[in-house]
């Protein structure tokens, strides 16, 4: 069975065989999205999101999701899915991945991974530890002492219930501390705990074949003040305004990805637009930094790529990935 009758007949699901998924992995800014809807039309592939921030539905702009002239060329699954009021998991991530990877082999068509947030990648490659699902009287009762009581008194119940957690968490990491409370208050065992049992298997099994992009630093921090200012001319301000506008809980995700602290803080009257934006390029920054180290020390790819893409070199990098693909 052949993804595609365009595609080698050496690229096919041999009996026996696990099927095949491609990851292109990197950090923000490094061409991921590019290359993936070459390599999508090139193998009749379907590209899967996994990115943290572009599973909402409110940043397009700003969290650089592919056109929706790119999402007609191929098929693009996991992106915009979400209500920025909701509050994605690594672990609920990885499911509806697991999905897509699913539908696609089911499809014939390639699945295509792709995205910087390694916690997703390693969630849906290695599985994570099998944590209950938290009641909704328990999530609502977590961020009303968040919201009435306020964070400190949310994260001294935390010290209470799981000192040990607790410690390992700063004093103002509001998303970490609600989920660690959370999963101690529904299950009467610390998250850490949890974390520290056998892993579950990865909910698809599949022989992964990844590509990591991992730019030259000057290089790819100049590519990440370059995106920014072009956000701004293509109306990232006007997406955070109507974000801004919906009053939800600063806590969550979609709230801290990058750029949107800066602009609402520019709305509010908190600083200048180019202080924002200065300040918003130095975060972008520094997140790519860490995306670069993170990757470096936790991700085995097949190939790594010092470089960001560009069309230019996608005939001397396809090679590669097919033969990838073929071993």
């Amino acid at each position: 069975m052949g993804y595609s009758a365009t595609c080698s007949t050496d690229l096919h699901l041999m009996a026996g065989l696990l099927p095949h998924v491609l990851i292109i992995a990197g950090p923000t800014a490094s061409g991921k999205s590019g290359l993936a809807l070459r390599v999508a039309e090139d193998l009749n592939g379907v590209v899967i999101n996994a990115d943290s921030m572009q599973v909402y539905s409110d940043l397009r702009v700003l969290t650089a999701r592919p056109s929706a002239a790119d999402e007609a060329r191929v098929p693009h699954k996991l992106y915009g899915y979400l209500d920025g009021a909701d509050a994605c998991t690594a672990a609920a991530w990885a499911k509806d991945a697991a999905t897509e990877i699913g539908s696609a082999l089911t499809a014939n068509k390639l699945p295509i991974i792709v995205g910087g947030t390694g916690l997703y990648l390693k969630a849906l490659t290695e599985g994570l530890a099998d944590i209950p699902d938290i009641p909704a009287e328990v999530r609502e009762a977590a961020r009303r002492m968040r919201i009435e009581d306020g964070n400190d008194t949310l994260y001294a119940s935390l010290k209470d219930k799981d000192p040990e957690g607790a410690a390992k968490l700063k004093p103002k990491d509001r998303q970490r501390i609600l989920r660690a409370w959370e999963v101690v208050e529904a299950t009467g065992t610390p998250l850490h705990v949890w974390q520290q049992k056998a892993q579950a298997k990865p909910l698809i099994e599949a022989r992964y074949t990844s590509v990591l992009f991992q730019p030259e630093r000057e290089a790819l921090y100049a590519s990440c003040d370059g995106r920014l200012e072009a956000m701004m001319d293509d109306g990232a301000l006007d997406e955070v305004t109507a974000l801004v506008a919906r009053d939800l809980d600063p806590a969550l995700p979609v709230m801290k990805a990058l750029g949107v602290p800066e602009l609402a803080a520019f709305l509010r009257g908190g600083c200048t637009r180019e202080e924002a934006v200065t300040k918003a390029q130095q975060h972008t920054r520094n997140y790519a930094k860490r995306q670069m180290t993170w990757f470096r020390g936790q991700f085995n790819a097949s190939e790594t790529l010092n470089a960001q893409y560009s069309e230019s070199i996608f005939n001397e990098i396809f090679p590669k990935i097919r033969q990838n693909l073929l071993t």
